[in-house]
């Protein structure tokens, strides 16, 4: 509604500034009164924290101190609740006082103060007794937000140096402790180092000043105004003042503010315009996992592989009436494209994979078509481009708060953490809002200047960005699987993937909000820099690499495609589509060489595929023309283009929300390192074998629930995963490691890394993983043999577990010298150690002579269990007390198997006793007798064996 202004008695007048300083000493009156309170009456209780109490932590935080005991906390949410009315007040006032017409940044300033105030009210009123995750997510929430806040006052500063200084210097000062502030949290929480929280404690508390103290400063910007309260129908009877007119062209100003198009309607269409795009993300990231369910089967090259061409859909805009027809019913091709996503309602695999290969062409040639369409118009082109990055943001967070699976992605349901349903309502909605059908003949290229570059290095340049987009950045923790070395840990960890989303968004933006600021062939120098880096070394150094990655390539997403939305769309994107298409060969080439024609020549060659990417990038670079500026220096605007404050704010509150989520994910992710084994008063360890098959069902579907549910029941300590490496194009970019682990409560070991050339193996245990090594075996023929040698901490012992699996059947060469590697290996540890394997071998001969006897010093957990070949466990200087195999139901192809171990105890010999003379602790658990459940039952023996 317009401003309205009436002469009228003045009831009171009062300056502004009193709302602030009101705002200030009521806020530091919640804080300091319930840290007096606490200390007061409960300081050895608030002192208190998981690992440690006073006197090593003297000082308590600011979690515990408002949030634990009664009457502190009640002191805290009195007062603020009445901080409360003045922070509202004081949001609006410096909304009025910025306000322009001309821009949009104050009602983005205005929307995320209010944000920041109701999730400061959440954090407060849930406190983390009453639900620790949504306390976290209104607490990592109103963090998140305070940066867009403090930059936004700080650019929509009024002329006032004095207010501007104060601003940087406490701004600054916040930021800058949040660097230590972490690095305590990480000290206290995963090194549980002692009086780490105290100093952690200090931090969080100047943060708190910190932050109130820059909202105080609108004092000294509030000083020039006054707040009134008129009667303008002489109902009071209050005493009368005058007041000087407000000046009209503010008035004039302020009324055009409120009569512009709805705020609203801008944010629903750039979150439209994202969940289109993350359907996109999803449904492409999902083709190459299901291709891969049919050569995974017939170990080798099935025929199914052709259904990656479905990509090349954009070839078909070659042919001009199809093009026009495609324009015209743009939005029904994208309605088209969500078949993909229905096809989880297929039980076939054949039929399910023919539905999604079908909507994937359909949505490449919806995206294609709607880039060229939008070549009249660079600003609306540009924002195509942008959210189209988005979308792969939205579809990488949506697969870190799902553990890495796609919650729309065919291989889920309902029962496994799928949300079909809900994706597939939200798209048709998102298309009907977000995509509309264009008239043929109002495309062209007008909006830009100088010449088109050619067509053909705009299709290389358009592959190396969507394959580089699509390998790395498609999951948040591919890259920090990429540089994973082990324990101790020297790296990034999976909660640590919110650092590479916050590289994609700073880049994906970098344009729109500083133009120019590094010019692109800087960023093709910056993403050879980081692939190198990402490559060839590991930790922290590699993964600053793999951020360099991300930052530069999502920065060159606009250019690219908007370089390429130039020129036949059926050239540039039917041809780029097909040469990202060979990349994405040769990406699984450099793994599956045993298997694939020429795969030899490829062999462990990623620095190969990582350089073609990075080349090609270049290409598409070198060959982008420059497009004009719209509403700058340059052209005029024309009807249909966006402004520069409008292209800023379409999509940027979404990418903070993005952002938002992705930081409340990593915080509720993080790993808490509190297991405790099944046994412990038995000093029990429960260890087992099994091979997953890439987390795959017989039936197509994700199996890491299923799994789960076994492990949980089976009641293991220590469990070796084999065939676990998909974070590839061809396995989705997944790692259901960490599902498992952060479910079951377990430490993790994710082994070599994706750029190792290994199909996988995973350790999972209940105690701490104090020290391990990868290994590569040597292989001079087959496919690479990967190996975890781990040190654990079992009940204050030192274990050792080995986690292998051996080549192939055929390459019996490899597999001698590999069994003389690990037989070294194991023979070398001077501590008891268990061997968790997949040999492939028989018993009794051959290699397995090696892996047992003299050489490794291992002994076999049943020597007298003729019928095996693939996975074996094997042990020394540990007591064996219990053996069993378990049928695998339809998960994967390969059994269970388990056995039981009793630390401290000397190893013992092969006499087996009956289960009466076992001690309830060191049994199996009984419901795995007769049928089983869900298919899971002993079987070979139909029971567990017992060792005396």
């Amino acid at each position: 509604m317009p401003a309205r202004y009436k002469d009228g008695d003045v009831i009171v007048a009062f300056s502004a500034k009193w709302i602030s300083w009101t705002h200030t000493i009521v806020a530091y009156a919640a804080f300091l009164g319930a840290l007096i309170t606490g200390l007061w009456l409960h300081y050895h209780k608030i002192v208190q924290n998981e690992h440690y109490g006073y006197p090593q932590e003297w000082f308590p935080s600011v979690s515990s101190t408002i949030g634990d005991r009664y009457p502190e906390r009640s002191v805290f949410q009195v007062f603020i609740a009445i901080t409360s009315g003045p922070r509202f007040i004081l949001v609006l006032l410096w909304y009025f006082l910025t306000a322009r017409s001309d821009s949009v940044l104050p009602k983005f300033i205005l929307g995320v103060g209010v944000f920041r105030t109701l999730t400061c009210g959440g954090w407060t009123y849930v406190t983390s007794t009453d639900d620790h995750n949504w306390h976290d997510i209104f607490m990592i929430s109103y963090l998140v937000a305070t940066l867009p806040w403090t930059l936004g006052c700080l650019a929509l500063s009024p002329a006032n140096a004095k207010a501007v200084k104060y601003r940087k210097i406490l701004g600054g000062c916040f930021f800058g402790t949040l660097v230590p502030l972490i690095y305590f949290f990480i000290q206290h929480k995963v090194h549980k180092v002692a009086g780490a929280y105290t100093v952690y404690a200090f931090f969080e508390w100047a943060l708190v000043l910190f932050d109130v103290s820059f909202d105080a400063v609108t004092a000294i910007d509030f000083d020039g105004l006054e707040l009134v309260v008129r009667d303008v129908k002489g109902l009071s009877r209050g005493e009368k003042e005058g007041l000087h007119p407000v000046e009209r062209e503010k008035a004039a100003s302020i009324r055009k503010t409120f009569d512009e198009p709805s705020f609203l309607a801008e944010i629903i269409d750039a979150v439209a315009d994202t969940y289109n795009a993350f359907i996109f993300w999803s449904q492409l990231t999902s083709l190459g996992l299901l291709v891969w369910y049919f050569p995974l089967w017939h170990m080798g090259i099935s025929g199914f592989e052709a259904f990656i061409m479905s990509t090349v859909s954009p070839a078909l805009l070659a042919i001009k009436p199809f093009r026009s027809f495609a324009m015209r019913n743009l939005r029904f091709i994208h309605l088209l494209s969500l078949s993909g996503l229905l096809s989880y309602l297929i039980t076939s695999q054949t039929l399910r994979l023919s539905v999604l290969g079908f909507g994937v062409s359909m949505s490449c040639l919806g995206w294609s078509t709607m880039w060229f369409a939008d070549t009249a118009r660079p600003g609306k082109l540009e924002k195509r481009a942008l959210t189209f990055g988005l979308g792969l943001i939205a579809s990488s967070i949506a697969k870190f708060t799902h553990f890495t699976n796609n919650p729309v992605w065919p291989v889920v349901h309902s029962a496994n953490g799928g949300n079909n349903k809900l994706g597939i309502a939200l798209a048709v909605i998102a298309i009907l809002r977000s995509v509309k059908p264009v008239v043929p003949g109002s495309v062209s290229s007008s909006g830009y200047s100088g010449p088109k570059g050619s067509p053909f290095f705009a299709s290389i340049g358009f592959a190396g960005l969507m394959f580089g987009l699509h390998s790395l950045l498609s999951d948040s923790s591919t890259i920090v699987l990429w540089v994973w070395s082990g324990f101790p840990i020297k790296g990034p960890i999976a909660a640590h993937g919110v650092l590479v989303l916050m590289a994609m968004g700073g880049g994906l933006y970098l344009d729109v909000l500083r133009p120019g600021a590094i010019p692109p062939l800087t960023r093709c120098l910056m993403l050879g820099v980081g692939s190198v880096l990402v490559t060839a070394l590991s930790n922290w150094i590699g993964f600053l690499g793999g951020l360099l990655c991300a930052f530069s390539l999502m920065s060159l997403t606009p250019t690219i495609i908007m370089s390429g939305a130039r020129s036949s769309p059926a050239l540039t994107f039917g041809l780029g589509f097909l040469l990202y298409n060979i990349l994405v060969l040769a990406h699984v080439w450099v793994i599956a060489y045993a298997f694939v024609p020429g795969g030899p020549l490829m062999r462990e060659h990623t620095d190969w595929v990582m350089t073609a990417m990075v080349i090609a990038v270049s290409i598409g670079v070198l060959n982008s023309p420059q497009p004009l500026k719209v509403n700058g220096k340059g052209i005029k605007a024309k009807k249909g283009f966006l402004t520069s404050q409008q292209l800023k704010s379409h999509g940027f509150l979404t990418l903070l929300g993005l952002e938002i989520l992705a930081f409340a994910t990593s915080y509720i992710r993080f790993p808490t390192n509190d297991y405790s084994p099944y046994h412990k008063d038995d000093k029990m360890i429960t260890a087992g074998i099994w091979c997953i098959h890439f987390y795959l069902d017989n039936d197509m579907w994700s199996s890491e629930y299923r799994m789960r549910d076994v492990i949980k029941e089976l009641e293991l300590d220590v469990v070796g995963l084999l065939e676990t490496d998909t974070q590839h194009i061809i396995g989705g970019n997944r790692d259901m490691s960490q599902f498992l682990a952060e479910d079951l409560g377990m430490y993790v070991d994710f082994g070599p890394g994706p750029d190792k050339h290994t199909w996988g193996c995973v350790l999972l245990s209940k105690f701490p993983i104090l020290n391990s090594t990868h290994h590569l075996l040597p292989s001079p023929v087959g496919e690479l043999a990967p190996a975890i040698h781990a040190t654990l901490d079992a009940y204050g012992e030192m274990v050792d577990v080995v986690v292998f699996h051996s080549g192939q059947e055929e390459d019996a060469e490899d597999r001698r010298l590999q069994s003389e590697y690990l037989a070294k290996l194991m023979h070398d540890s001077p501590r008891p150690t268990i061997l968790l394997s997949y040999l492939t071998t028989p018993p009794y001969k051959d290699n397995y002579l090696n892996y047992v006897g003299e050489k490794s010093g291992m002994s076999d957990i049943d020597p007298s269990d003729w019928d095996r070949w693939c996975e074996y466990i094997l042990y020394k200087g540990i007591k064996r007390t219990g053996y069993a195999r378990v049928s695998r139901s339809t998960i994967t192809d390969t059994e269970i198997q388990v056995g039981k171990f009793a630390v401290g105890k000397p190893q013992g010999g092969n006499d087996r006793i009956s289960e009466q003379d076992v001690p309830e602790g060191f049994r199996f658990p009984a419901m795995f007798r007769g049928e089983g459940v869900r298919g899971h039952r002993y079987h070979v023996f139909d029971e567990p064996r017992y060792f005396a």
